[in-house]
């Protein structure tokens, strides 16, 4: 019996589909048992063939892929990786996909670019797999690394024992990957126009990032933005990194700062979650709360120990709620997670902690001034 994970391909384009195909099949635990060049041969091929996982264009002939992902996940759910253009429209329509319950997106890969090419290899591959194992709910609407993989080092040197925290303000730090952009949705979503600071990094590639801040900006109280080097933090702002930069935050005497850097790629992704949460541990400690999202891999693990560790309150989205475990799992065996949530709890215990840690670091600044 085959352990296989079993794939649909669904693309209009021939050497899309004939291009996933190769790339699938030559991973040993990865069959792809089909193809569809529309979503209307897809529902039978998925009927015929009952595969694990489906990758589906954003942009199909005969039906737009949002309506059929819209019909899929209500009749027949199922892990869906979209596969989006670079541009505007494929930004919005992909980020409209992963509200309709698509486990994941990769860009469309770049056929002249051999190096960008083995690159996406590499991420549908190891998509695929995680979303194989994700948890898909009905909605009413490997190769070895190519590249190193980094640890915040080499962005953020550890100032371990140089840390020196004097000011009141609170800031929240949020960590998830390209699938929990849904998942960041809900929690901002749930924040009152005058919470603490948010600053969040995401997986998510540079021509996406702006269409999804954008996109929380309309559904969120606070204000949404993705920030400019040196730009002030200030309560009821959330700050989300841009893409392909890591986001940091700084001190300019009691003020707190964005930072910007086009430093490596740590755990192989910049915008990384571990040098977020190193910098805030540093620069921010007990007066922050961090969470860590659904999503692919282990970045954002380390740096939320950090945190722990420097005194900030820590959580997690626990796995009942989760579409993909492992940011959250590596982050719970690594040590650094205080308590773990379902999503829906997640914004009130944010606001919450936000204030019973900053008593907490009030009465440690009191006790330090009377000593």
């Amino acid at each position: 019996m085959s352990t296989k994970i079993r794939v649909l391909i669904v693309d209009d384009s021939s050497l899309v589909r004939q291009m996933l195909t190769e790339i699938l099949n030559d991973s040993p635990d990865i069959e792809v048992v089909g193809v569809a060049s529309d979503p209307l041969f897809a529902r039978d091929r998925i009927k015929a063939l009952n595969p694990d996982v489906l990758t589906l264009d954003v942009e199909m002939p005969r039906m737009d892929g949002l309506t059929f992902l819209s019909n899929l996940m209500r009749l027949r759910p199922m892990p869906v990786i979209m596969v989006s253009s670079l541009t505007e429209h494929g930004a919005q329509t992909t980020l409209r996909a992963l509200e309709l319950g698509a486990v994941d997106f990769v860009s469309k890969p770049k056929a002249d670019l051999a190096g960008t090419l083995r690159d996406f290899s590499e991420e549908i591959c190891g998509k695929v797999r995680a979303a194989a194992n994700a948890r898909v709910r009905a909605r009413s609407e490997s190769a070895p690394p190519l590249t190193p993989k980094l640890s915040a080092d080499a962005v953020l040197p550890s100032s371990a024992g140089q840390r020196n925290f004097r000011t009141t303000e609170r800031i929240i730090a949020i960590g998830a990957s390209t699938g929990g952009t849904e998942a960041i949705r809900v929690v901002l979503q749930a924040l009152p126009a005058d919470s603490p600071a948010v600053v969040i990094a995401q997986h998510i590639p540079a021509a996406f990032s702006g269409a999804f801040t954008h996109r929380m900006d309309t559904i969120s109280a606070m204000s949404v933005c993705e920030p400019k080097d040196g730009q002030l933090i200030v309560p009821g702002h959330v700050y989300i990194a841009p893409g392909d930069r890591h986001l940091m935050v700084d001190r300019d005497g009691a003020r707190y700062l964005c930072r910007l850097s086009a430093g490596p790629p740590v755990n192989r992704h910049r915008p990384s979650v571990d040098v977020l949460f190193r910098s805030v541990a540093q620069k921010v400690g007990p007066n922050a709360v961090a969470a860590i999202l659904t999503g692919m891999g282990d970045d954002g693990a380390r740096g939320l120990k950090e945190m722990l560790d420097a005194g900030a309150a820590t959580v997690a989205q626990d796995e009942a709620s989760s579409v993909v475990w492992g940011m959250p799992g590596a982050a719970l065996k690594h040590g650094g997670v205080r308590e773990l949530l379902p999503l829906e709890r997640m914004a009130e215990t944010l606001l919450r902690l936000a204030v019973s840690s900053g008593d907490i670091a009030d009465a440690g600044t009191r006790m330090g001034a009377t000593g």
